[in-house]
This record gives structure tokens, sequence and C-alpha cells, in this order.
């Protein structure tokens, strides 16, 4: 990644890199920080004068090299190289101020390189005005999103074009450059927690919301790393994610980085010590699953239900109160929402015990019978495939005398009249397995559907005769 800075390249953070994560962070990974320092970032120097904070620079002018420069003079030397890369420059503009704007870049990847190669230590004193220009360069107010500047409607994001960042060339070395402080293993955290401090962090938190997917790659790995590695920082991470949350769920319901905060969960998720704490399972209940009700769900679903289904494996008598959720927010007219839900559903129904199960089984299969009966295939298909599924099997015929009654009209309607062969065919071997398991009972569900159906005929020729009675008395 580093060459690619020094060729001037832009390049997205290889979403490969995230398995790259140590035991102690889990889950979604930073990109490989390459050949660590072994002296460390926050250590100071031995045997050198204390930097002092230059006098602001009025301009931006070469500096001697760091390699290259007496060691005594090395750390005022990279005090003033951060003073340099603390300029700011208008990029909409690619000719307006295109010498400077280079050496800018030039320095940034010099502190970077100094940093990663271990040429030279860095003294405490330097670590605020290093996480000073990061901030100075970061944190900034993100332009509107394209559907507010031009008025029009939010779109599914898959069909707008993606935005770039017109200072991505800077930015991203100075995203590299936080990166590596923070997964150097030899970064003392008690240092660096004075400087990457709760006021650090909530302002990473608020540039999710930015479309450039570069950058929000770059914040998501940043962010894992710091809650990873600085305890005292996790309490306030998972707070404040919590009220982006509610904020999208219930006011604006327009966030660009839900997919890669839902990520971040993901592994902290994970890594939940049991028994679980009650304010892990009211985050599920008030923020993850009202997730479901958004009309952008498609846009981080997987990662959505990578969350749901890593609560319900940790504590599996959570599975009711999260089948119960996906039943309140299943939505009603949108096919391919549903059949997203339904394959969530599976994956909670894979890690579900058998009590569990039974408390929501009937609201639950009266919600599948419908979708057994869907004119959309994808969706009655998705449904069948429940019954590929050993475990969910399993669990439906211990408890076939309930099951079997709420879908077995469902199941003959599909053989009888639905449209689509591969829907019909799957209908009649799940009605064969249901013959295998019980064939009293089934037996039994089909004098019941023809009772059902002989008292509905008998009851529309009631309602026919009213009518006519009512037709004759009205031409008298």
């Amino acid at each position: 990644m580093f060459k690619n800075f020094k060729k001037g390249g832009h390049r997205k953070p290889s979403k490969s890199s995230d398995s790259s994560a140590d035991a102690s962070s889990k889950g979604i990974g930073a990109p490989g920080p390459g050949p660590t320092s072994k002296s460390g970032v926050g250590a100071p120097a031995q045997n050198t004068v204390e930097p002092v904070v230059p006098p602001p620079m009025t301009h931006v002018e070469p500096l001697p090299l760091l390699g290259k420069s007496p060691a005594a003079e090395r750390q005022n030397l990279f005090m003033r190289k951060l003073q340099v890369c603390c300029f700011q420059f208008d990029f909409t503009d690619t000719l307006k101020s295109a010498r400077e704007k280079e050496i800018k870049r030039q320095t940034l990847l010099e502190l970077v390189d100094f940093i990663q190669s271990g040429t030279g230590k860095v003294a405490e004193a330097c670590l605020g005005e290093m996480i000073k220009m990061v901030g100075v360069n970061i944190f900034r107010c993100l332009p509107p999103a394209s559907h507010e500047s031009s008025g029009t409607e939010v779109v599914d994001p898959d069909e707008e074009e993606n935005y770039s960042e017109p200072s991505w060339q800077h930015l991203q070395i100075v995203y590299e450059l936080l990166l590596r402080y923070v997964v150097s293993s030899d970064t003392d955290t008690k240092v660096a927690k004075r400087y990457i401090d709760h006021t650090f962090v909530l302002k990473l938190l608020d540039l999710f919301d930015t479309e450039d997917f570069r950058e929000r790659e770059y914040l998501k790995m940043v962010l894992h790393r710091i809650y990873g590695k600085f305890m005292v920082h996790r309490p306030l991470i998972r707070k404040s994610i919590s009220n982006i949350f509610y904020r999208f769920i219930y006011e604006t319901e327009r966030h660009s980085g839900v997919g890669e905060l839902l990520e971040i969960l993901g592994s902290i998720i994970n890594g939940f010590s049991m028994p679980m704490r009650e304010e892990h399972k009211l985050f599920l209940m008030r923020a993850l699953i009202p997730l479901h009700k958004t009309k952008q769900v498609g846009n981080y679903h997987q990662q959505l239900s990578y969350c749901i289904v890593q609560f319900v494996d940790k504590d599996y008598k959570l599975a009711d109160m999260v089948i119960r959720g996906l039943l309140k927010y299943w939505p009603l007219v949108n096919c391919q929402k549903e059949v997203l839900f339904l394959g969530e559903l599976e994956e909670v129904l894979e890690e579900t015990q058998s009590a569990e199960f039974q408390r929501c089984m009937v609201p639950l299969f009266r919600k599948i019978a419908r979708c057994l009966n869907s004119p959309h295939f994808q969706v009655a298909e998705r449904a069948l495939f429940f019954w590929n599924s050993e475990h969910i099997v399993s669990l439906i015929a211990e408890n076939r005398q309930v099951i079997l009654p709420i879908i077995f009209e469902a199941l003959e309607k599909n053989i009888q009249s639905h449209w689509n062969t591969e829907v019909h065919g799957l209908t009649v071997n799940v009605r064969k397995m249901f013959l295998e398991m019980d064939a009293e009972l089934v037996d039994e569900c089909q004098k019941q559907l023809a009772e059902k159906q002989a008292k509905a005929r008998e009851v529309a020729e009631q309602r026919e005769m009213t009518w006519k009675k009512l037709e004759d008395a009205a031409r008298k």
C-alpha cells in the first residue's frame, strides 16, 4: 500500500485485509502494518534534547530529510514537518498551489516512512503535535449528501456514482500515519490516550457519514484497532454507535457508514464474555433489531445479520426475542427484503434450541405459511429451503402436531395451483417428508382441510342465496 502512495496512485483498502486481525482485537482487522518500529512510536528519545514546538510557519517550504539530519536536530525537524502537513489547500482546482501540495504529500510520506522504518525514535512531546496534525486534516465538515444538494429523493447507493473526496491524495496518507501509530505493538496506550481521547474518538465516529467508501474503510480499521487497544474507550464507542443507530432509525434514515459500523460491532459482539451483560441485550433489542425496519436495510443486511446471529450464538435464549423482532418488522410489499429476512431467519433457527423454538413457533409458521404461497417464486422457494436444514427439520418433527396444521393448507395450495415448477416440486418433497414423519397426522390434516373447504363452500352458497333474496325483494 505504501508503494502505491509513492506512485501517487489511489487505492481502495483491500477487503481481504479484514481477516488479518489478531486474537486480541477479533474480527475486522487493519491492513498489515508492515515492519513496525522496534523502538516504539511513543518512547522518548534517549540522549537527545527534548524537542520544542517551533514558531508557526507562514508558508510551505521543503525541509531537509529526517534520515539525513543530525540525530540531535531530528526531533525538532520532525515538529517542523508536522507544521508543513497542517497547511490546508483547495483541491477543487488541481493547478492551484500544485508545488505546495506536492511538498506536503512528500512530507507526509516521509513521516509515515520515518515512523514505520524505525530509523529514529519519536519523543513523547511530538505525539501531541502529530495527533493535532491528524485532526487538522481529517476533522472537517462533510459535504452534503448527493440527494440533499440536488433535492432529489434518496436512491439506492448502488445506483449512485461513488463520491470521491477531492483531498484524498493527502487524506489517505494521514489516515495511514494514524493507523501505523495505533497498530504498533510498541505504542504505549498510557501515553497515547492523552492525545487519542474521548473527543478524538467521537470526531472519528462523526466521519463515518462520509460518502467516500475509501475513507470509511480506513475509519473502520482505525476505530476497530482503537477499540481493541484502548479499553478506556470501549464503553464510549459502544454507546456512540448506539446513538448513531437511534438517529438513523428514528430520525434521518440516512447514514453512509452503517455497514462499516456493523462490521466493527460484529467483532465486538464476538468478544463478549458470558453471561452477557444486560446492556448488550438492550442494545440488541433497541438498536440492532429495529435496524430491520428501514428502507435501506438491503445495503447493510449482511453485516446486520452477522451481528444478530452472533448474539444468538453467544446466548441461545435470545432466539425467541430475535425471531419475534424479525416478525414485527417483516416487510409487507417488498419481496427482495422478504428473501433477506428468510435467509436471516434460517441462520437464527440453526442456533435455536427446542425450548425457545416452542415459544415462537406458532406466529413463526403462520408467517412461513404466507411466504409459501407468495406469488413471487423466490420468496416461496426460500421458505421451502428451511426443510434442507437437518436442525430445523428436527425442530419441526418434534413439534409437528402444532406446525403441520398451520402450514398444511399452504402446502396443498402450492401443489394444486402454484405457477412455478421449482416451487411445486419443493412443496411435494416437503409433503413427503411429513408423510414419512407421521402419515396419520397428514391424513387428519387432510380431513380437517376438506371439512374447512366444505364449510367455506356452504358459507359462500348461503351468501349467494341471501344476495338473490335481496335482489328479488328489490325488484318487487
